[in-house]
This record gives C-alpha cells, structure tokens and sequence, in this order.
C-alpha cells in the first residue's frame, strides 16, 4: 500500500464539524456514537472528493483526552465506532465501483506531558496508545483499520511510545508515525526532521511525515529534510495555513489551489502520502486530486547516500572546575550556604552588604532565591550577579518553573550562564495563589525533574530538542529534598528521577527531627549525592508554629517545648540560635554541608549560626 505510488488522503474532521455547527467545546470523538450519521457523512465526502484514505475519527480517543470529557470508560466504544463508521463508508465506494479505499486508524498525542518534562511516566503512555490501538486494529485488515497513523506528535518520546504499542498489539499493520513542527521546521521538543526521521525508522516506523503545524510551505521543508534521512515513505499532511480571526471565528484562508499546489510540490520531493490537516475540506481534497492526476510522470525520488549529520555534544566541564561549589563537592569539603531572599524594591543594597559579611565569616555560597511564597521581587538572577560582582562570594541561583515556559526556560538558563552564575537549585515553585497575585497564570511546561533534565542537557551542548549550541553551559545542578514529608515513599521516587536526570547535589528543606534525616540518607542508597541539611534558626513560637503547620516541616514536640518556654523576644531569639547550632552540630557527620536560613532578612542570625564552623568567622564575631 505505501510507497508503491502516491496516495491522497482525507482532511480535516473538525473542521468540517465546526462548520455544520458543533461546538467546540463537544467531544469531537464521541460524535461516533451519538451522531454516527454526521461523522460517516463526512467520511463519504472526502471519498467523492477523491481521498484513497479516510482517517478514523479517533484522533482524541484516549483515556486521557476522553477523561476531560468523562468518557474515559467509553474508550473502546468509542474507538470501535469511529473504524465501523469509517468502513462502512469505504465499502459503499467499493459497492458503487468508484474506486478502492483504505481506513487509516488515527491516533493522536494524549493531550499531557511525558517524563522527564511532565508527570505522565512513559509506561503509561505506552498502555494508553495500546488500549486505543487494540481496539482499531481489532479483526485485522478489511475489518479493524488497513494501516494506523500516529499523528500530530509533539516529541518524540511520545511519538516512541505510541509506535511501541502499535508494534506491540498490532503488529502486523503499517504504522505511519507524523510529526508536527513549529515555524523553524523543528519538532516541538526541537529534534530536526532529519533526526525524527532516523529515530522514527530505528523504532520500526513503515512510513514518516509531518502533519498539522504552520501550513504547507513549513511542512514541504520539513519533509524536504526527512526524504533526504530516510528511505521510508514519505508523508505530508499540513493545515489550511494558520487559523485568523474573521468576524470572531478561526478561518483558515489557504485555498484549494494552493493545496494543490502543496500537493504537487510534495510528490516532486518524495511525498508518497498526501492529505490535509486543521483547516482543509473535501473541496481542498478534490483540488489536491485533480493535481495528482494531472501528473504525466510518475515522481521518481532518488535518496541521498549520504548520512544526515548527528548531533554532537560539547560534554561539560568536570564537577570539581566548573565553580567553587562544584570543586568543594567533588574535594568532599564541607560547603556552608546562606539563602538571601531578593528585595521586593530594586534597591538590593541591603542584600548585598550581608553577603558581603556572611562571606567574611567564612560563606562558601550564597543561595538567592526566586520569588519565594508566589511573591514579586527583584529577580533572582539579577541578585545573583551582582552578589558576585560586588563581593566575590559565589551564589547558587534558584531556578522555578512556574513562570516560566520551556523557551524561557532554556532562554534564562543559557543568560544565567553567559553571564557568570554556574550554579543552579531547580524547583517546581509554589504555587501562584500562595502569593499575593492569586490571578496571575502559572505555566510549569515542566517540573523540577524536567527542568533538571533541560539543564543537564545543556550542560551537554545540547538544547531541550538535542540540537547542539555550541558549548556547555557547566552548570553545578541542584536539587530540593524534604526529608519529612508525609508520603516518604514519593519524594524517594521523585529524588531518584532527579538524580537520573542529572542532579549533581541537594539542598533540604529545615531539619529539626535527625531520625528523619537518617531515614532519608539511608533510604537514599544508590541515588546518594552530596546534600546540604537546611538549618533554620527559630525566632520565637509562633515562627516555629508556622514552619510546622503551614509549611508542613516536621517539627518535633521538643522544639515546639523549649520555643514556648522562652518568656522574652530576646531568649526566643537565642533559643532558637541554639536549637539551630545543635542541629548542625548533629547533621554534620551526615551531610556534606548546611544552609542556614536568614529568617525574615535577618542576616545577623544565620552570622551567628555558622561563626563557629570557620575560625575567622568565630574571630569576626567577637569584634
């Protein structure tokens, strides 16, 4: 069926559904069963249009997508339908003799982020693709589907998943795998055509392609790349062009013409599949047929024997010469950190005079946070830099996902190292209505691990769709740990992935309980990296109430004690400074160094803390 000659395939389902009046706001898929005669409707118009494959209208068939509309549990039905209807249609065409048509299952991306960028683990994945994919090849050939296409792919991770669990329940059947790609022609985890296509082969793909994206000319490049990296059939299926505004509707403005046009193009490059996505209609379709039968020569496509370039890396520095902190780790020297929190003014003067005098006490770094409790402040990066300009003391930069999207993510990532600051706490970030802007939009395109994972791969040369940029960022990756959380079990789970992802050591939220510290460290076992214990001197009662009950960190009933005997602001003050010097005394031996907190920007207390662990420190105090 593939690569024996040019086929033409359907468009848009959707399209054609919002034009006869479903909202958008329906769940296309189910359409199947509520409406059949509509979608088959469709499925006969694209067959008089000229289509030689019609398409299942199942793109958003799985668990995941169906869930937001709770018909998770009518998955199977709902698959079941879309090929009935679909075959229904090809086999009054065959009744008629109006010529041979094949049904093509469509599956398309589960709507959620994968590992190591979301939550969603790729085993998942791969069992969501299977059940979909079970139910549209069910009966084989003639029955189930005559081929599947996986389309509209955003990465390729989860285009790899989705081919593994057609290969698994399906093996037998053609599998085209069809990626999507942004306005520069890369895949929207920034792998290049080229590389999709070689990976997309390597895993077992009958035929490649790219479909939906910014219109046909960013899909003709596109496929341009990946006709020259593979042998395997060639597929392009690109939207009307890009959705404008009209009288508040989304119309897609490029005509049958143009399409045909496309379709032409195409075959002259290799294209051995052509149809269209968003935006395209049966009358797209039948100008794209008349184009191909206008053809007098069948299109010979002749492959470059040339190996398409891999991407390189540019491996990072080792640990112990990409800052002071990374060489004190790898030198197993004890590093002792003071957090800062940025100003909400732009006057950081304040900040940096502490930092100036934690460092004469013997600081090894200074852990500037970013926007801490959802809070707007001057930015952590910039804090950072001046920090080490002004005083020489080097700082660790938090790093939050929160407001920030992949492109500004890698975008800051990449200043932050251009401009000095070598090392980096990646953090999920709290929560935007803990602030006090509950209305701003929260993005985390990524978690901790996924951003650990982007930062590792810079740290290689390599961008978040491994496209080399020239050179390491060396970056020293740290990590947030919390020994006493609730669900133990979970943060052990989410600190192995980190460390798979590239965590280099962690800092942990404030200890007042060892036991769970032990328990943590030792259930850590071959996921153990150099972590610095959080030491947060207490400054009266109700500070040791709200890091208990709003900040859930375990505070054992003995701390609670001694804070609520303390009959002055004053002996509160230094009990908790000696509550704070015990516990650093007690980590020690476990860790490989402290932070102390500065509590509410009192930068004298945490000075007293670690005077005593640096002999000039203990000097200095005295003064």
């Amino acid at each position: 069926m593939l690569g024996s000659r040019p086929l033409l395939a359907d468009g848009a389902m959707g399209t054609v559904l919002y034009a006869r009046g479903v909202f958008i706001n329906r769940c296309y898929d189910e359409l199947n069963l509520s409406d059949p005669a509509l979608i088959e409707g469709v499925h006969e118009e694209y067959l008089q249009a000229g289509a030689e494959i019609v398409e299942t209208n199942t793109f958003g068939a799985n668990r995941f997508r169906l869930a937001r509309h709770g018909l998770a549990a009518r998955t199977a039905d709902i698959n079941a339908a879309g090929v009935k209807l679909a075959r229904q249609a090809v086999e009054r065409l065959r009744k008629r003799q109006a010529g041979e048509a094949w049904v093509a299952g469509s599956v398309g991306p589960l709507g959620v982020r994968l590992e190591p960028l979301g939550k969603t683990g790729v085993d998942e994945a791969r069992e969501a693709f299977a059940e979909q994919i079970a139910v549209l090849a069910e009966g084989g050939p003639g029955v189930g589907v005559d081929l599947l296409i996986l389309e509209t792919m955003p990465a390729l991770n989860e285009a790899h998943a989705a081919l593994m669990a057609a290969r698994e329940v399906a093996p037998d059947l053609p599998v085209v795998v069809m990626m999507t790609v942004d306005d520069e022609g890369n895949c929207l985890d920034g792998a290049s055509p080229a590389h999709a296509a070689r990976a997309l082969a390597e895993w077992g793909a009958s035929g490649v392609g790219v479909n939906c994206s910014a219109g046909p000319t960013t899909v003709l490049t596109a496929i341009e790349k990946m006709r020259a990296a593979t042998t395997l059939p060639v597929a392009a299926m690109p939207n009307a062009g890009l959705p404008r505004a009209v009288e508040g509707r989304n119309i897609y403005l490029c005509s049958p013409e143009y399409m045909a046009s496309f379709a032409r193009k195409a075959m002259a490059v290799g294209a051995r599949l052509v149809g269209g996505c968003c935006g395209t209609t049966p009358n797209h379709i039948r100008a794209m047929r008349a184009a191909i039968r206008a053809l007098d020569e069948p299109v010979r496509v002749e492959v470059s024997g040339a190996e398409p370039e891999l991407t390189t890396e540019t491996p990072p520095e080792p640990l112990g010469r990409r800052s002071r902190l990374g060489a004190m780790l790898a030198e197993k020297k004890f590093v002792t950190v003071v957090e800062v929190v940025p100003p909400k003014g732009i006057d950081c003067s304040r900040e940096i005079e502490a930092a100036e005098m934690l460092a004469s006490l013997g600081t090894d770094a200074i852990n500037v946070y970013d926007a801490p409790q959802a809070s707007a402040r001057l930015s952590g990066q910039s804090l950072a830099i001046q920090i080490q300009q002004h005083t020489g003391i080097e700082t660790i930069l938090h790093y939050t996902c929160r407001d920030r999207n992949l492109l500004s993510i890698q975008s800051g990532l990449l200043g932050a190292s251009s401009i000095g600051l070598r090392n980096i706490l990646c953090v999920t970030g709290d929560p935007q209505k803990q602030g006090n802007y509950q209305d701003a939009t929260a993005v985390y395109d990524v978690d901790s691990i996924g951003l650990v994972n982007l930062a590792n791969r810079l740290n290689h040369g390599l961008d978040a769709g491994a496209n080399p940029i020239g050179a390491s960022t060396n970056f020293t990756i740290g990590v947030a740990a919390n020994p006493g959380v609730g669900d133990l079990e979970a943060e052990l789970k989410r600190f192995a992935y980190k460390v798979e992802a590239g965590a280099e050591y962690a800092i942990t939220q404030p200890v007042f309980d060892m036991r769970l510290l032990e328990v943590f460290l030792e259930r850590l076992g071959e996921h153990r990296i150099p972590v610095i214990a959080g030491i947060w001197p207490l400054i009266s009662l109700r500070n040791a109430e709200y890091l208990k009950n709003d900040l859930r960190v375990a505070m054992p009933e003995e701390i609670m004690l001694r804070m609520a005997q303390a009959e002055t602001p004053e002996a509160a003050r230094e009990e908790g400074i000696k509550i704070a010097r015990e516990m650093l005394d007690a980590v020690r031996p476990y860790v490989e160094g402290v932070q102390v907190s500065a509590p509410y920007g009192r930068f004298e207390i945490a000075a007293e803390v670690i005077a005593g662990l640096h002999p000039r420190g203990a000097v200095e105090m005295q003064k």
